[in-house]
C-alpha cells in the first residue's frame, strides 16, 4: 500500500500545533494536511504538566491566539483553563478532526527528485504494541515544541538512593499526589519552583525552595484591570487586540531598558521584593542573583503568592549548594541539614532540536547544530521544512503566530508560480555564525552547542523583538534572494 500523502504534515497537536491547523485551514484553503500527535490528547505542555499551580508566565492576551480573543478573567492563567483554551480552538474549527494521536514521529527523508518528504511514525496501537506508518507530504511543518517530553532533567545528586522520602520531577507529577501536612524540599529556583512552593504550602507542613543562585522575581496582578475596563466597553475582538498591542509594547519596553539601564531594573525589580517581604528579610542573598535582568527568563509570580507565602511562614528560601542526599532530607555544603518527606526535582528541561526528529535530504543526514536558521523557522539548505518556536524574552505565541502566516505565504507563493521547492540557501560569506540563544540559564547552557545557529544579519538573526518581526514575516517579500525556489 503506498503511503497517505498530504500537502502538509504538522507535528505536535499541542498550543503552536493548533494555531498551524487554523491558518493552514484560513489562508491555504486548498490545502490538505494531517497533525501528528504522540501523546493521546491534545494540549502538548498544557497537557503534559501536571504538578500543582502549574500556570503560564506569560498574559494570557499575548499567550493566547491572534485570532481567537482570551475571555477568562484572569490575565495569568492557570494550565487546566489555558488547556481548555486550546481544545476549544481545536474543536471550533475542526482541527481536532485532523489529529491523528499516537503517532510519534521518529524519522523525515527528503527526495529532490519527487519534491516530497517521506516521513515515517511509530503508532502506539494498544498494550504497548506498535506498528511503523509512513506519510508524504509537500511541506513539513514542525510544532513539536523544543524540550523532550519523556523526561525533564535531573542532576545526579550524591546519596539520591540514601533518601527515605519521595523524590518527584515536575515534569513526571503523579496523579493524586498527597503531601499535606509534609515537609517539602524544592530543588530550584525557575519558573516551575516559584510556581509549586505557594501552591504546595497551602496544604504542605512547610515548603522550602533551595536554590544554588537567585533569579529575578517580578509580581504581577493575576487580574488586569486595564483590560477589565476595556472588555467592558469595546467589542470583545477589539478590546482584545488593544490590550494585546499594549502588552506587547510594554514587554519590549522593559527588555530594551534591561539591555540598556540594567542596574535601574535591578533596582526596580529588587525594590519590589522589598516591599513584599519587608525591611528585616535578606533579599541580597535570596532574590539577587549575580546576572542582570533578561539575561536569564525573569519569574512571574501572581499576586505576590510566593512572597505571601514566605510572609506567612508557610514557605522559606535557602541559598546554598548541595552536598548529598540523607535518609530524612539534603545536606548542603555549608553543614546544614533540612529535612524532607518530599524532594521536588525542578531542576529543568531536557531541550531537543525537531522533537528529536531524524531528518535527511537526499540521503545527506542533517545536523541541526551545523545549520543557520533562517528567519527563525527555517534551515539552510534543507527544503520545504519550517518549525514554529517562540520568543524567550516574550510570549511563545506571538513569535509562533507569525510563523505560521509566513509560512502560508511561502506555500501560496508557490503555488501561484508553480514551484515545488522552496529552501534558504546562503551563499554570503561574511555571514558569522551565532549561538541561537544569548541566554545564561543552565537549560540553555547544557543545549547550545546542540542547536542550530544563528548569523550576524538578517535573514539569519534572530532579533528576539516581535514589532521587527511583524514587519519582516507579515508584511515583507517571501523572495528575498535568499529564499530558492525550484
Amino acid at each position: 500500500m503506498s503511503p497517505e500523502h498530504f500537502d502538509v504534515l504538522i507535528v505536535g497537536a499541542g498550543l503552536s500545533g493548533i494555531g498551524a491547523g487554523y491558518h493552514l485551514q484560513h489562508k491555504c484553503r486548498a490545502k490538505r494536511f494531517v497533525i501528528l500527535e504522540g501523546r493521546d490528547t491534545i494540549g502538548g505542555t498544557w497537557d503534559l504538566f501536571r504538578y500543582p499551580g502549574v500556570r503560564s508566565d506569560s498574559d494570557m492576551f499575548t499567550l493566547g491566539y491572534s485570532f481567537k480573543p482570551w475571555t477568562e478573567a484572569k490575565a495569568i492563567a492557570d494550565g487546566p483553563h489555558i488547556l481548555n483554551y486550546v481544545r476549544e480552538t481545536a474543536q471550533e474549527n475542526g482541527i481536532d478532526q485532523k489529529i491523528r494521536f499516537r503517532h510519534r514521529v521518529k524519522r523525515a527523508s527528503w527526495s529532490t527528485s519527487d519534491a516530497r518528504w517521506t516521513v515515517e511514525a511509530e503508532h502506539h496501537i494498544g498494550e504497548g504494541a506498535t506498528e511503523t506508518v509512513v506519510f508524504t507530504c509537500n511541506f513539513l511543518f514542525m510544532c513539536a515544541g523544543y524540550y523532550r517530553y519523556e523526561e525533564g532533567y535531573s542532576p545526579e545528586f550524591a546519596g539520591r538512593a540514601d533518601f527515605r522520602g519521595t523524590i518527584v520531577h515536575p515534569q513526571k507529577w503523579p496523579e493524586n499526589f498527597d503531601y499535606a501536612g509534609k515537609c517539602v524540599v524544592v530543588i530550584g529556583s525557575g519558573a516551575t519552583a516559584v510556581t509549586l512552593v505557594p501552591e504546595m504550602a497551602k496544604t504542605a507542613g512547610h515548603v522550602t525552595m533551595l536554590q544554588r543562585s537567585p533569579t529575578y522575581v517580578v509580581s504581577r496582578p493575576a487580574r488586569d484591570p486595564f483590560a477589565d475596563r476595556l472588555r467592558r466597553k469595546l467589542p470583545i475582538a477589539l478590546a482584545y487586540q488593544l490590550i494585546r498591542w499594549r502588552n506587547v509594547f510594554w514587554g519590549m519596553f522593559f527588555f530594551q531598558l534591561s539591555r540598556r539601564r540594567p542596574e535601574r531594573v535591578k533596582e526596580l525589580i529588587l525594590g519590589g521584593v522589598k516591599m513584599a517581604l519587608g525591611a528585616d528579610y535578606d533579599v541580597a542573598t535570596h532574590f539577587t542573583p549575580r546576572y542582570n535582568p533578561w539575561d536569564q527568563r525573569l519569574c512571574l509570580v501572581p499576586d505576590g503568592d510566593l512572597f505571601r507565602a514566605i510572609k506567612d511562614e508557610r514557605a522559606s528560601v535557602v541559598t546554598s549548594e548541595i552536598d548529598s542526599f540523607t535518609a530524612n532530607g539534603i545536606r548542603l555544603k555549608d553543614g546544614r541539614e533540612l529535612p524532607a518527606d518530599i524532594i521536588v526535582t525542578a531542576t529543568g528541561l531536557v531541550l531537543q532540536v525537531l522533537g528529536g526528529l531524524e531528518i535527511a535530504v537526499d540521503g545527506r543526514a542533517i545536523d541541526f547544530a551545523r545549520e543557520l536558521t533562517y528567519k527563525g523557522m527555517m534551515y539552510a539548505d534543507v527544503p520545504n521544512l519550517a518549525s514554529a518556536l517562540g520568543y524567550t524574552n516574550a510570549s511563545w505565541t506571538l513569535k509562533c503566530d507569525l510563523t505560521c502566516e509566513y509560512v502560508c505565504r511561502l506555500i501560496n507563493h508557490m503555488d501561484r508560480h508553480g514551484y515545488r521547492q522552496c529552501m534558504p540557501h546562503n551563499d554570503d560569506p561574511t555571514v558569522q555564525e551565532l549561538p541561537s540563544l544569548s541566554f545564561s540559564s543552565g537549560y540553555v547552557q547544557r543545549s547550545i552547542a546542540k542547536l542550530p545557529k544563528q548569523g550576524s544579519r538578517r535573514p539569519w538573526r534572530l532579533y528576539q523583538n516581535y514589532a521587527l518581526d511583524v514587519v519582516s514575516l507579515r508584511f515583507g517579500t517571501v523572495d528575498d534572494g535568499v529564499m530558492r525556489y525550484s
